[in-house]
């Protein structure tokens, strides 16, 4: 089936001008289509100054970015950060065997202690070996706990003994089996900025050669080891996922269209386009990050669809006899229009997300609508323009072709098969495929939001692994912080500021669910235990003699606010939401007695516990919004009140049966699967989009609407189907990666580009028909 001429007829009647579905911005890609070697002299020179701005991009790999925001909880935190450097800049040894005690294991440990701290770029250690023995007499400065030569037999066990009931080391430096050993290495801050990655190297490198043959393992964690791992992950991902994007495109050109030429026409707009858009965002300084990351596939699925739609219709032309100037001008002209419209609705999808709390998801945003014009731009120019320089002796194409389309044909009459079948009874199959959606909408209703710090981070590296060892041993690795802030006319010294930061103190290390408790109060109980005395002057004494960057942990520099510091396990938001208000709801009492004292729970662990659930859930109902307002889009562009109700049910679909597929399996709704939900459903509208454009085209006076529906059935089909499973194909290659977000945002993608498809054929068909009935 084809049409004569795309300017003319419509369902008004014959001759009559048709509206311009996209006001005639499609256009614009006639002229490449003229003057296709100047095109190619600026395509080139715009893909050089790309491919700088493609190097300029660097990788935004802090922990906190998700809930990056101008909110008074995230710049008290960012606040804490400043004034407190510690869990920034703390890299985690985690050493464990059962052997970790013995004799010699113990000699093998200090000495890694020891040279771990020789370092260039680390500003501090603590560790089992930093425990001392009450002072003896005057002496201001104690002895360590561990002698400069350590005892034998009885005289080590009575030692161990001794270090196993050490309030300072028990259940926080050293495990209560005394199987697992944390070391605590403070990095200088600069060297988390530039220079991270040789560090970080050394001190692996030091600590596997300190415990190569002793039966120890030894593992790093922390957030500069995950800011390294998520950098690494982010820029191996980039090419990886670059290269398929490649592959899977010139794969699926090469496959439908058995030319070389025909291969570039169809796969180079999208490639190009990558290669455009990212070096439009390097030039913008956006920066690569968990999401950014998946824009070199997204751009794909935008583009490649139109791009396979504008080759196949001038193919079709050409085997018609037409010249390929005449080709790619239908082309254009025909599919243009839906060209345009799909990048519009996928630049919706991502306008979206700007009204996103979090900073990350509205950079992706932002992103997003800069890679769809890009694409858009790509496309319309490029498949023109790389048509008229490549194809060559058109009829010998055309006879060589004819005939020969075996595969193409057998999915013409697939989808000639479906779209009778479909519209034969277009009301039942309207109401089964209302009634299934109605049931999926039921049970994503149950779908709960999902956070887990983990799942940003990659999970094939040690430090997942050691911080799952934190949380078995050690009742966590992720900080959670109490911020207390001194009146004005109040020292830390006060006795009632001292009494506060006391009763903070037993509160937290009380609270269930935290661990690991730190901070000046630690001295003092010490203080009380081993000297009898932890009057303030005493206080002051030891706090003065020890190093500063240890006493940055707790203390801020003009000290006027301390940190009480605990740790809990990298466990789901919805199970440390109760712990953070639990432990919020008991300082009341301690800020009502103490009116002046500004006290705070702060820290990522309580942003994200506080905050995740709500930012998923505010997602989950901007994309209704989305859903409405896109479908309101579609159908003022095409005129019709019958189209607007039309692309509604195929629309949602793939939205719930991707999120009933997370309930089922039990994942819940996360960041990644609601982006990827939101996204999904602007590019799921491509299909649509493009069958109601060729329907638009294929309807005539008087003739039943069932006609049109498998005329354009068959016409759009193939090729709908084909880049769809082949796109699904190269989202879900993402499951390849070492970051747990950008798996499943992947195949979520891709099995939402799947249901897409499926409700293009099975839903949209006998829908637009029965619509048409029930309307006219």
């Amino acid at each position: 089936m084809q049409i004569e001429n795309p300017d003319k007829t419509s369902a008004g009647g014959e001759g009559k001008p048709r509206f311009r579905l996209a006001l005639g911005v499609e256009r614009f890609g006639l002229i490449a289509l003229r003057h296709p070697f100047i095109g190619a002299v600026v395509f080139v020179v715009l893909a050089i100054v790309a491919a700088f701005g493609v190097m300029r991009i660097q990788a935004d790999d802090s922990l906190s970015q998700l809930f990056r925001s101008d909110t008074p909880e995230y710049l008290q935190y960012e606040e804490v950060t400043k004034r407190f450097p510690s869990s920034e800049y703390d890299v985690l040894v985690v050493v464990e065997g059962k052997t970790l005690l013995e004799r010699d294991h113990v000699e093998k440990l200090r000495e890694l202690v020891t040279d771990l701290q020789l370092i260039d770029g680390t500003r501090g250690i603590i560790s089992l070996f930093s425990a001392r023995e009450p002072p003896e007499g005057n002496s201001t400065i104690p002895e360590p706990l561990f002698p400069e030569e350590l005892p034998q037999g009885a005289a080590y066990d009575a030692l161990i003994k001794k270090v196993m009931n050490n309030e300072i080391i028990r259940g926080k430096l050293l495990s209560l089996d005394g199987e697992l050993a944390l070391i605590v290495l403070a990095l200088d801050p600069e060297v988390t900025s530039s220079g991270l990655s040789p560090v970080v190297d050394e001190i692996r490198r030091t600590v596997n050669d300190h415990l190569a043959g002793t039966g120890l393992k030894g593992e790093l964690s922390g957030v500069p080891v995950m800011q390294l791992d998520i950098r690494n992950a982010m820029e191996r991902d980039r090419v990886v996922y670059n290269a398929l994007g490649f592959v899977a495109g010139c794969l699926i050109a090469i496959l439908f269209y058995r030319r070389v030429s025909f291969m570039v026409i169809a796969a180079g707009p999208p490639l190009t386009a990558i290669l455009l858009a990212l070096g439009a965002l390097g030039w913008l300084d956006f920066r690569l990050n968990i999401f950014l990351n998946v824009m070199t596939p997204l751009i794909m699925v935008i583009s490649f669809s139109d791009s396979m739609q504008l080759t196949f219709i001038a193919r079709d032309r050409l085997i018609a006899g037409h010249t390929k100037a005449e080709a790619f001008r239908d082309a254009i002209l025909i599919a243009g229009p839906a060209c345009v419209l799909t990048h519009a609705t996928a630049g919706l999808s991502f306008v979206s997300l700007l009204f996103a709390r979090s900073d990350l998801i509205r950079t992706f945003g932002e992103a997003g609508i800069i890679a769809t014009m890009v694409a858009l731009v790509a496309v319309l120019t490029l498949v023109p323009m790389l048509g008229m320089l490549l194809v060559h002796k058109e009829t010998t194409f055309a006879t060589k072709i004819k005939g020969g389309d075996a595969a193409v044909d057998m999915l013409r009459h697939f989808c000639g098969f479906i779209a009778h079948r479909m519209v034969s009874r277009p009301g039942h199959y309207t109401l089964i495929a209302a009634l299934v959606i109605s049931g999926l909408a039921f049970v994503y209703l149950n779908l709960q939001p999902r956070y887990r710090l983990a799942d940003l981070v990659p999970d094939k590296e040690q430090a997942v692994q050691a911080s799952g060892r934190l949380d078995a041993k050690l009742t966590g690795a992720n900080p959670l912080d109490i911020l207390v802030e001194f009146p004005e006319g109040k020292s830390l010294y006060d006795p009632e500021t001292l009494s506060v930061i006391a009763q903070v103190h037993s509160i937290m290390e009380k609270q269930a669910g935290v661990g690991n408790v730190w901070s000046i109060e630690t001295l003092r109980r010490w203080l009380a235990e081993k000297l009898g005395k932890s009057d303030a002057a005493t206080l002051k004494q030891y706090v003065d003699v020890l190093p500063q960057y240890l006493v940055r942990r707790f203390v801020s520099a003009n000290q006027d606010a301390v940190v009480i510091s605990g740790r809990i396990p990298d466990s789901d938001a919805s199970k440390l939401l109760p712990i953070v208000e639990d432990l919020d709801k008991t300082l009341q009492p301690v800020r009502t007695a103490n009116p002046g004292y500004q006290i705070s729970v702060t820290g990522l662990s309580a942003i994200a516990a506080r905050n995740s659930a709500d930012m998923i859930r505010k997602l989950n109902y901007g994309l209704t919004v989305e859903i409405i307002f896109v479908a309101a889009f579609v159908g003022l562009a095409f005129r019709s009140l019958v189209v607007m109700l039309a692309v509604i049910l195929p629309g949602i679909f793939p939205v719930l049966a991707s999120g009933d597929l997370l309930w089922l399996i039990g994942d819940g709704l996360q960041f990644a699967s609601i982006v990827a939900l939101t996204v999904s459903f602007g590019l799921a509208l491509s299909a649509t989009i493009h069958f109601l454009n060729r329907l638009r085209l294929e309807e005539r006076p008087g003739e039943d609407p069932g006609g049109a529906v498998e005329r354009a059935t068959i016409l759009v089909g193939p090729a709908l189907i084909l880049t769809s499973v082949v796109l699904a194909c190269g989202l879900a290659a993402t499951v390849f990666s070492n970051l747990p977000s950008l798996r499943l945002f992947g195949w979520l993608s891709a099995f939402a580009m799947i249901a897409a498809l499926v409700a293009d054929l099975l839903i949209l068909r006998p829908t637009i028909m029965f619509l048409r009935r029930l309307i006219g």
